[in-house]
């Protein structure tokens, strides 16, 4: 039995198959279906869990290469939402842009995770080293 480290199975499972350059999207509670990608919905509540504590999760065993947000996240959320996430991506290669054109880099994701997470834009797109 597992006491440590991320617990959820269908988690473990999708983490375990992505490889080198492959991408995975965490996203927040509203972010559109996408039925031609895998979703583990680990959504509970309101912000529980929120996109952050997912990326503090999966940091352990996952090295991070590049990750992208939407650009709208810097327009809609403060100075210290934005340093929070700058925090979690310090040394990593970390982009900014329109949510339009976020959204086009979906589909080639290996999978998305959905959490409860309420903070505008708090979408990412991560790729593995």
């Amino acid at each position: 039995m597992l006491k440590t480290g991320i617990l959820n199975p269908a988690l473990l499972e999708l983490l375990a198959r992505i490889r080198h350059t492959n991408t995975l999207v965490i996203a927040d509670r509203g972010f559109p279906f996408w039925p031609e990608i895998e979703t583990v919905d680990i959504s509970l509540i309101t912000d529980v869990p929120t996109v952050l504590q997912v990326v503090d999760a999966i940091r352990a065993n996952f090295v991070i290469g590049r990750a992208w947000a939407a650009q709208e996240f810097l327009a809609h959320n403060d100075a210290a939402r934005q340093s929070a996430l700058r925090q979690r991506f310090d040394g990593v290669p970390f982009d900014f842009e329109p949510h339009v054109d976020f959204k086009k880099r979906v589909p080639g994701a290996i999978g998305l995770i959905r959490t409860g997470d309420s903070i505008p834009y708090a979408n990412l797109i991560i790729e593995s080293a």
